[in-house]
């Protein structure tokens, strides 16, 4: 069993935060989602792991993530020039697959549950693939499951009457014969090549396709909204973590839950809750709840209480300027 993380999308609802940096490597609770991803199927004993990027993403994911020595195992890169769709990257990654099933993610989704029952369904060889399902509040906005036993018997991608509330959530296990299903389905009206087609493709041909319902948290962070959520989630899941000693605190009150990465300088702060601050990050005179601050950033006698607020890498504000990049709700 190998492992695939696809990151080549553009992140377009997060702009500007993703306008010149990738949306996998938000942090949440001071971890890359892309990191968070890698470790999933770290538990699944995979040591083969493909990650699928755009090439204007290359240096800049390598260099945070690096070849995988520090998990023990083989990271490859793999281009997706354009993104046109799960289906099409699934195509760009043959070669690093070859025969072998695999566990895929999208790189942008925080999935709580484990990837055993995944696993297990395809690699007893039984089923050609296997989804994580959730019950949602509003199908019209996801791919939809109808099951019948202990499979799939249809897919639709945002259907305008949906046959039940199962959606999929961005985790699958897949044999080799998704290769044929990716290559005979032609591109959908939004110009790409969808999974839920090369899925219902199986399905069609009697591939027998499986499931597993979830009941618990999944984060598709594709909006600042959703992002925080998932930010005061993951925080409120740990003990918060404090930097070491190369890091200044002075004269800060630090209400938990909170994630604080090493080499921060934190004067005159009030930092909480639900605060992720980011490595290398300057904080004067400010109070922050509830927001995640990229590394890098410099905040100084802001007038304002920073609150349910994104600050991009290597933003600048003080009291008089600005320089970077602020979002809210």
């Amino acid at each position: 069993m190998k492992g695939l993380i696809l990151c080549a999308g553009r992140g377009s609802r997060l702009y500007p935060l993703t306008r010149s940096y990738p949306k996998t490597l938000i942090p949440i609770a001071n971890i890359p989602i892309l990191q968070t991803c890698i470790e999933k199927l770290i538990e699944q004993e995979i040591d083969e792991i493909g990650i699928v990027i755009h090439p204007s993403q290359d240096a800049i994911i390598k260099e945070q993530i690096g070849n995988g020595e520090r998990w023990s195992l083989k990271l490859t890169y793999i281009l997706q020039d354009e993104p046109m769709g799960i289906s099409d990257a699934i195509k760009q990654a043959i070669g690093f697959i070859g025969g072998d099933s695999f566990l895929l993610l999208l790189g942008d989704n925080l999935i709580s549950e484990s990837l055993s029952e995944l696993n297990a369904l395809v690699s007893s060889q039984r089923y050609h693939a296997a989804l994580m399902l959730a019950e949602v509040h509003n199908p019209r906005d996801y791919g939809i499951a109808e099951v019948a036993g202990q499979r799939i018997v249809r897919l639709e991608e945002k259907p305008q009457y949906p046959r039940s509330n199962l959606a999929v959530i961005g985790a699958y296990a897949f044999s080799s014969s998704i290769f044929k299903a990716v290559a005979a389905i032609p591109p959908s009206s939004r110009g790409e090549y969808e999974i839920t087609d090369a899925i219902q493709w199986l399905i069609d041909q009697g591939d027998p396709v499986a499931y597993h319902i979830t009941d618990k948290r999944n984060f598709d962070v594709g909006t600042m909204e959703r992002l925080l959520e998932a930010n005061r989630y993951k925080l409120g899941q740990m003990e918060s973590v404090l930097p070491n000693k190369t890091s200044v605190l002075e004269n800060c009150r630090i209400i938990p839950p909170v994630a604080i990465g090493n080499g921060c300088v934190l004067r005159n702060c009030i930092i909480g809750p639900y605060a992720s601050i980011g490595a290398g990050t300057s904080i004067e005179g400010c109070r922050v709840e509830n927001s995640v601050i990229f590394s890098q950033v410099h905040l100084k006698y802001l007038p304002y209480h920073v609150k349910d607020t994104v600050i991009g890498f290597r933003s600048v504000l003080t009291g008089s300027q600005s320089e970077g990049i602020v979002t809210g709700q």
